[in-house]
């Protein structure tokens, strides 16, 4: 049975109660959108959901967003506002209708400007950034969430199929990047991840590379492309790197080494494992290679109605993954001025190990083209 919204409130109201706090503020956003099953735009206009950690929770609304307000089903107290009046009044009816004196935010969302009118309202009020306490109630995926994340990597995964299939040396990164999109969009995307990253030859060393419209793709290229469709509101997040026309024996070998990385944080994943330990794995292979220059990122992070959420997968992280996580796996080797390699899966935690999401091949690929 799908979690309510009293249900989900109840949820937030718990973590403000072991926080010590006496309510938790959400702002339009993946944890508000989590909060209510309904998604609203972050603008000009404050929006607030506060929750405390018993009794009712109440929201400060813009006057023009109460008709979609209304579907959600909140039956709080509602503070409107209107653009000609300004939202000072509605906050401070908001903080005396509370009677609060702490309040956790999210510290990476919160803008500054919402923080200052809260401050005006109540000049008195303690706020706190909670953002890894909030935000890590939505590292445990529910069923609905594991599918609509399943169907958002299925249609990116038939969307890179027909991007590669269509590929021919001389195009542009740029060409190549705009299938991409046509095809996202084609097999049934709501929207991107992010804008995609495609890179071939020297471009593929840069890990966020942006598309070139003047690099045309030539023979023994590395084309990686890292990519994802949103779906439902949720990410996927999916790299590739394959071959053009040939590859050279430093190809292979490079793509072998980060290979066998990618299996080696699969294979130490279960739930109770820690994110140190899975990229303490991964980058191990690596360091253990001939390439160990060539490292410039952790393996990954975690993957959801955000593309890049907690858990965040690297050295020196003791955040323990219970199950129902998904997190990226994406070793890469990058070599400034010459290539780069990254391969990279969508993997759910399970009780006895993992689940990969991802089944697009890895297995070296160079594309006749």
């Amino acid at each position: 049975m799908a979690a309510t919204l009293a249900d989900r409130l109840a949820a937030y109201a718990a973590v403000a109660a072991q926080l010590g706090v006496d309510a938790i503020a959400l702002v339009p956003g993946p944890n508000f959108t989590r909060a209510v099953d309904h998604a609203f735009m972050s603008h000009e206009r404050p929006f607030l959901l506060v929750i405390p950690a018993s009794g009712p929770a109440a929201a400060l609304v813009p006057n023009l967003e109460l008709g979609s307000w209304d579907l959600v089903g909140f039956d709080g107290a509602v503070f409107d506002w209107r653009d000609q009046d300004g939202y000072d009044a509605a906050f401070a009816a908001l903080t005396q209708h509370l009677n609060i004196r702490s309040l956790a935010v999210e510290g990476q969302v919160m803008r500054v400007f919402v923080h200052h009118a809260l401050l005006r309202a109540q000049p008195d009020l303690t706020i706190t950034d909670a953002e890894r306490e909030i935000s890590a109630l939505r590292m445990i995926k529910t069923p609905a969430d594991l599918a609509a994340l399943q169907e958002a990597i299925d249609i990116s995964e038939r969307a890179l199929t027909r991007t590669l299939d269509s590929v021919r040396l001389g195009q542009t990164e740029k060409q190549i990047e705009q299938t991409l999109v046509q095809m996202l969009f084609a097999e049934g995307a709501d929207d991107l991840s992010f804008a995609p990253i495609v890179a071939a030859g020297d471009g593929s060393a840069r890990p966020h590379a942006k598309a070139r419209s003047d690099y045309h793709v030539k023979a023994g290229d590395a084309l990686l492309i890292d990519f994802g469709a949103r779906k439902h509101g949720f990410c996927a997040d999916i790299t590739r790197t394959v071959f053009l026309d040939h590859v050279t024996e430093e190809g292979r070998a490079v793509y072998d080494a980060v290979l066998q990385a990618n299996l080696a944080g699969l294979a130490v994943t279960r739930a109770g494992v820690s994110a140190h330990d899975i990229d303490d794995a991964v980058i191990s292979v690596l360091e253990a290679t001939p390439y160990a220059d060539r490292i410039r990122t952790k393996t990954g992070h975690g993957l959801g109605r955000e593309v890049h959420e907690a858990p965040y997968i690297m050295r020196g992280n003791p955040m323990v993954l219970p199950a129902g996580t998904v997190y990226t796996n994406e070793p890469g080797l990058y070599q400034i001025g010459n290539f780069g390699v990254r391969i990279e899966d969508d993997v759910l935690v399970t009780d006895d190990g993992y689940k990969t999401l991802t089944h697009f091949t890895k297995e070296l690929t160079v594309l006749k083209c």
